[in-house]
């Protein structure tokens, strides 16, 4: 067997947190973080209770608001300028259905992960996984950088701004909606109902953005924890290879097996990953094109109006919309291309000095190898650098299109 090495002193828990805790603070708030064993009653309660809030806040701001952008609002940008958020509260309520409905995907994987750091005892194979657990914290603080500084920025400087109102002889200053509201549904030019929709939209669009957020942190830390256990399976085919002339047969077969288990562990791992993230990635492939198309129709119509506070707040909010889709996408390329690399891995050792028994082993490992497990968006469209260039490619078109009809 190959030889085993410790870390004293070691708190396994320091390392799962420290894997989990991005992820976890976005998604416990909103009541979508899974139950486990030790969860007590009254954290079950509040989940539930968080549950009520957050539907019930982006359904309010959704049913209010969305009948404007087709029944009342008379010019293209009007228009826009009403579906462009309500899209972005519509996609976010059904990831938060979607997020719900996967929580028990969602539990496996994190209780996968705590098993694999208290099974793991190998010192190398210990600071491969917390390399990789530091890049899904740096990917997921900077998803959460640009989501909430690029949305939230938007809301607030749309609330801070007012707007003068003539109703017969009286003239009425009230705060400019982040989102127009249908007028026959909610008067919001009276006090305090204008500011009670102003606060309620933005705490809509605080939640909204906390569950794009924790979808992308929960993609990312998944991602990366992934990608550490394949790395350590391909070291540890090396390290056999190397050493398998030097051990009895029945040994040498005993190691295989382990590795063996340990890399169908972890594409069973990868599959719960497209699992849960599948109909999430198809939506916001979605609101991303359709959100591209939107942003880039404001930022024209800025420019031109040479609004250079609404400019700054749309270049943001482009910005975030194209980074978190990029990370999406860069996510199921690195996931693709990790699983792919076991086999050449296998292949580039110096497995010809091995016995033929074990020989045809190690090419049931490159034949598994290469049945790749990978991210899509509804089963339809892989998660790959060249589906975010052809994302980016068709809102620039859908832009063209609207700028000359319009």
């Amino acid at each position: 067997m190959t030889t085993k090495y410790t870390i004293a002193d070691t708190n396994l828990d320091n390392h799962i947190d420290y894997s989990l805790q991005p992820t976890r603070w976005f998604l416990k708030p909103i009541g979508v973080w899974p139950t486990m064993a030790t969860t007590s009653r009254c954290e079950r309660l509040l989940s539930i209770v968080s549950n009520i809030v957050c539907y019930t806040s982006l359904l309010f701001v959704v049913i209010i608001c969305l009948p404007h952008a087709f029944l009342e609002a008379d010019s293209v940008y009007a228009r826009l300028k009403s579906l462009g958020p309500v899209s972005h509260w519509f996609v976010s309520s059904i990831n938060y259905t979607n997020l719900l409905l996967r929580r028990k995907e969602i539990r496996y994987c994190v209780e996968q992960i705590e098993t694999d750091w208290r099974t793991t005892i190998r010192e190398k194979d210990q600071e491969v996984m917390l390399r990789y657990a530091k890049f899904g914290r740096y990917v997921a603080t900077f998803c959460a950088t640009f989501m909430q500084g690029g949305v939230l920025s938007f809301c607030i400087v749309q609330a801070l701004s007012t707007e003068v109102i003539q109703l017969g002889n009286e003239t009425r200053i009230v705060h400019t909606l982040p989102c127009p509201v249908y007028k026959k549904l909610m008067n919001v030019v009276d006090s305090p109902t204008n500011e009670i929709v102003v606060f309620t939209q933005i705490w809509s669009a605080f939640i909204a953005n906390t569950t794009t957020v924790g979808i992308f942190n929960l993609a990312a830390i998944l991602a990366s924890h992934a990608c550490g256990q394949l790395s350590i399976v391909m070291e540890r085919i090396t390290e056999f290879v190397n050493e398998s002339r030097n051990r009895r047969r029945e040994a040498a077969l005993k190691e295989l097996g382990v590795i063996v288990e340990h890399h169908l562990k972890t594409l069973h791992f990868v599959s719960c990953i497209e699992e849960v993230m599948s109909r999430i990635c198809f939506f916001e492939l979605f609101r991303c094109t359709l959100v591209i198309c939107i942003i880039g129709y404001w930022i024209l119509v800025d420019w031109a109006d040479q609004n250079t506070k609404n400019l700054m707040t749309c270049v943001m909010m482009f910005m975030a919309i194209c980074f978190n889709i990029f990370i999406m996408c860069y996510i199921g390329e690195i996931l693709s291309e990790q699983c792919k690399k076991v086999g050449d891995v296998v292949y580039m050792t110096n497995w010809y000095n091995l016995p033929e028994k074990i020989i045809l082993h190690l090419i049931l490992i490159i034949a598994r190898s290469s049945v790749v497990v990978e991210i899509t968006a509804g089963k339809l469209v892989h998660m790959t650098l060249y589906t975010f260039g052809d994302v980016i490619k068709t809102g620039f078109v859908y832009l063209n299109f609207l700028r000359k009809m319009s």
